[in-house]
């Protein structure tokens, strides 16, 4: 035999190559299946497969993170639900407090945790006793909703949770009075100014509103999953209707610091 014939020759050892695209059979096959309602073939990926892969990142995340930080699986950072105090409190449920219950959570007891109140919604602020704790700097929060203080800053008599008024704060006091004219001043146009006066002064109440609004905001923030999440929302504060009492005059500090012209505002 030529070797020719020899290079020719097939070899029966050798299986064909499979083909490297679907053919028009294996389509003919699997639109025969769908058909039938057979089982397609397995796809070489499943969501399981992801999720096994995503699993192991975060876990080797967890780990390398424990190992630099010594301390936190979560790069330094301790989200609420890996605390306990915040796992018993969700799982306590929300509490409703009155006030007289309020004030017995003022890190006195050391066999209570620490609470504060603001806008008549109760914060565990336990994981900070150096602050809220006996002999903190800020314990006179504790116990009691003193929103009013957190706004005005007057920690010995605004230590309550009564917003009525504080807007004034942020109100000119060149708006406290409309103006006045004299006799002779025309008429026209002494109306048209008291006009403007009572328009700008509407306008400034709103805005010292929105303005008080948005600090209570950024108070909540702080305590409501702030800090790290050390500090979480326990409940609500029972009240009955009237309990603010007579309306309270602007704290001096608060009143000294308002706007002198309504151009500093406006």
């Amino acid at each position: 035999m030529s070797s020719s014939e020899l290079r020719l020759r097939p070899n029966a050892y050798l299986k064909p190559a499979l083909p490297l695209t679907p053919t028009s059979s294996d389509s003919e096959e699997e639109e025969r299946r769908v058909h039938a309602g057979e089982p397609l073939a397995r796809s070489r990926f499943t969501v399981f497969d992801v999720l096994r892969v995503l699993g192991g990142l975060f876990l080797l995340s967890c780990t390398l993170s424990y190992f630099i930080t010594n301390d936190s699986v979560f790069w330094g950072h301790r989200p609420s639900f890996t605390r306990m105090p915040w796992l018993k409190a969700k799982l306590r449920g929300s509490l409703v407090l009155t006030e007289a219950e309020l004030s017995l959570y003022n890190g006195s007891d050391p066999a209570l945790p620490i609470y504060l109140a603001l806008n008549s919604s109760i914060y565990d602020v336990s994981a900070s006793p150096q602050f809220y704790g006996p002999g903190g700097s800020y314990h006179f929060f504790a116990g009691r909703d003193a929103t009013r203080a957190f706004i005005t800053g007057c920690f010995e008599e605004d230590l309550n949770g009564d917003l009525r008024g504080v807007e004034e704060m942020f109100v000119p006091t060149d708006l406290d009075r409309p103006p006045t004219f004299a006799k002779n001043y025309p008429a026209g146009r002494a109306k048209s100014a008291k006009g403007r006066w009572k328009v700008d002064r509407e306008k400034a109440y709103r805005k010292g509103r929105d303005k008080v609004k948005d600090m209570v905001e950024s108070w909540r923030q702080t305590f409501d999953g702030g800090k790290g999440g050390k500090y979480f929302c326990v409940g609500t504060v029972k009240r009955k209707e009237g309990w603010e009492g007579e309306r309270k005059v602007l704290c001096e500090k608060a009143a000294k610091a308002r706007p002198k012209t309504r151009a500093e505002v406006m």
